[in-house]
């Protein structure tokens, strides 16, 4: 684990929490650059084992940028992803690992400053559990 500067993969979804992500570069809002983006095209698709995986190989949290309710896909993404949350933290302590390294909130289109807060919080809630 990375103790000064943890290690942050967010799970995006490519209509919905990419354009926030994106906005917040474009903007040139500070958050830590440990933090790896991959875009997915809805956040319920998103497996635990992925998660897991993530951890196990080097990344400190996972951080899910929901869709919401604003899902093109499925009127209950956010109820089918929060069980992803749940699955995921349940398989992160049967392996030993503290749950608390998967994160979920909802990331809208113009959500920069949300995405950047919530970035920010995490990072320094992960860089206390490596100490």
């Amino acid at each position: 684990m990375s103790t000064n500067n943890p290690k942050i993969l967010v799970f995006s979804t490519n209509n919905i929490s990419d354009p926030g992500i994106d906005l917040a570069g474009a903007s040139h809002m500070d958050y830590p650059e440990s933090v790896k983006v991959i875009t997915v095209p809805c956040s319920s698709g998103i497996s635990p084992k992925w998660i897991l995986n993530a951890i196990k190989n080097g990344f400190d949290g996972v951080f899910i940028a929901a869709d919401g309710t604003d899902c093109p896909y499925l009127t209950d993404c956010t109820d089918r992803t929060a069980k992803v949350v749940e699955k995921s933290q349940e398989l992160l302590t049967a392996n030993n690992l503290d749950p608390r390294r998967v994160k979920m909130a909802a990331i809208c289109s113009v959500c920069a400053e949300s995405f950047v807060s919530h970035i920010k919080k995490f990072h320094k809630a992960l860089s206390e559990l490596n100490n």
